[in-house]
């Protein structure tokens, strides 16, 4: 069973990737069109209840590129409530039955656009542990309102090299994963375009899970920067911002409804406003 190595080892490395995405998204609002000022992001220390740890959100709202942009870090620890110990024991999670005690950490990103042409974009990777199991989870997935085959190409092309040299199947499994996964069933189709989704990762080998994950996290700038910085500037009308704030409905039904993360931070008492930090500041429906 894991050490506190491993688990330093993972928590400051996902701090340290929150702190090179804040630096980058920054950046890209001081290259960003128009007069208004440059964004800059909002840092909020978070607690979980009791004495269980937190983290940091930070969330940059009215930028030139960002809309709204929110890049979370946490490492929580305690106990997990009956309902989400029930959970975990439904999905095999050996020992939880009789002992709920955990540790998480991990980032979460979601970003909302100014420019209808640039792509919202969530990521997120993190690792769990309890006194009988760890693993890893994460992806990242691209969400335009008007899709660019360009774009999705080259965020897809992104995350494949990313989980190539770590599993000959990873790329395609979890390509898959991620199409099932952020599925809105009540409305019979996807909440964007995809990218890959994994969870309950763990082959036995720490530091190999550890690493796919490390590179997951990794691509994701290359991935999504120059999308951003091809549309910030692109032209649009009344008729792309309408499309833009309807599809935002759909991302705040799935993310209300169907997503584990939200679920999960809500249930172990973790800062709501951190947890709901992934929905836009403005949407519509029809």
């Amino acid at each position: 069973m894991l050490v506190d190595h491993e688990r330093h080892t993972a928590a400051t490395w996902f701090r340290a990737l929150r702190d090179r995405i804040v630096a980058a998204f920054e950046g890209l609002e001081d290259q960003g069109p128009g007069a208004a000022p440059a964004g800059r992001f909002t840092v909020t220390p978070t607690l979980r209840e009791g004495d269980g740890g937190g983290g940091l959100m930070s969330v940059l709202r009215g930028g030139r590129v960002f809309e709204k942009v929110g890049v979370n870090w946490s490492e929580v620890h305690g106990t997990l409530a009956p309902r989400a110990q029930a959970a975990m024991a439904s999905r095999g999670v050996p020992g939880i039955d009789t002992d709920p005690r955990f540790w998480a950490s991990g980032i979460s990103l979601v970003a909302h656009m100014q420019n209808p042409h640039a792509p919202a974009v969530h990521m997120n990777t993190r690792m769990f542990w309890t006194p009988g199991a760890w693993w890893f989870g994460g992806g990242a997935d691209l969400n335009p309102c008007i899709e660019y085959a360009d774009d999705t190409a080259h965020f897809h092309a992104t995350l494949r090299a990313a989980c190539g040299g770590h599993g000959a199947d990873y790329y395609d499994r979890f390509k898959a994963w991620a199409d099932e996964y952020f599925f809105i069933p009540h409305r019979g189709r996807a909440r964007g375009v995809g990218g890959i989704f994994f969870d309950d990762l763990n082959t036995g080998d720490w530091q190999a899970d550890f690493d796919f994950t490390h590179a997951v996290g990794e691509a994701f700038l290359p991935a999504f920067l120059p999308l951003a910085q091809a549309r910030m500037g692109q032209p649009w009308s009344d008729a792309d911002r309408d499309a833009q704030l309807i599809h935002r409905g759909l991302y705040a039904e799935y993310n209300l409804v169907y997503d584990r993360g939200t679920k999960f931070g809500l249930e172990t008492g973790h800062n709501a406003d951190a947890v709901l930090m992934s929905l836009p500041p403005l949407a519509k429906w029809v």
